[in-house]
């Protein structure tokens, strides 16, 4: 009886060990990174009297890209966690936030919509109606398993924050086009404007400078 089985057992190993990447990208669900405090990020901007700091670490290049399931890299969109930490002891608010990279050569880029980054990687041309629950296009079906949950993950990691609590942190990532344009990291800054404290005054500007941080501890100062 085991020789019988014995050649289905060896063809199911040689299966399983030739095909670990497909079985991974199957089972493979999007877990954010943790955020530490953003003082501890290289590329930050720090406002002492507000006791706000924000930074951003860019997951464009392996292995911190591979918690992604969508290959953005590929589609020339860059993926940028953005972290504010709220030092003070009242919350400020970054609904009406807005987020911009100016490169060094004054290339302007603003934030993508969810639906602007979800039509980019599942290239899907032209302006169309969002649905009530699934973004830009209808999603139903086997076929369009992988477009559902490319758009989860967006979903899923984007950075939407209406608030920041005293001694909290709050993060999430941004994506930019930058799909020819000539070395976009190159003196680049991300600029950060409409954060308000707790009475709607709006904060000064943050300018924080790009600078691919520390692959394999992000957090490092």
């Amino acid at each position: 009886m085991f020789s019988r089985r014995l050649p289905l057992l060896l063809s199911l190993g040689l299966t399983l060990a030739l095909s670990p990447r497909i079985l991974l990208a199957k089972d493979k669900d999007f877990v954010p990174p943790r955020a530490e405090n953003a003082n501890t990020y290289p590329s930050k901007d720090a406002h002492p009297a507000e006791k706000v700091t924000a930074a951003i670490d860019l997951y464009n290049t392996s292995p911190k890209d591979n918690i992604f399931i969508t290959p953005y890299n590929q589609e020339g969109i860059l993926p940028v966690l953005l972290v504010i930490s709220n030092d003070g002891d009242q919350p400020i608010t970054v609904n009406n936030m807005e987020v911009q990279f100016v490169t060094g050569t004054n290339t302007k880029l603003d934030a993508l919509t969810a639906d602007d980054v979800f039509r980019r990687v599942a290239h899907i041309s032209g302006s169309t109606n969002p649905p009530p629950r699934l973004g830009p296009v209808p999603l139903s079906g086997n076929k369009n398993k992988k477009a559902q949950n490319e758009y989860q993950e967006i979903q899923s990691a984007k950075f939407e924050a209406q608030a920041v609590e005293p001694h909290t942190t709050r993060s999430g990532f941004i994506f930019f086009d930058v799909d020819g344009v000539k070395q976009p990291l190159d003196g680049a800054h991300i600029y950060l404007t409409g954060v308000r404290d707790a009475g709607g005054a709006e904060l000064m500007y943050f300018e924080i400078p790009v600078i691919p941080s520390n692959a394999t501890n992000p957090g490092a100062p």
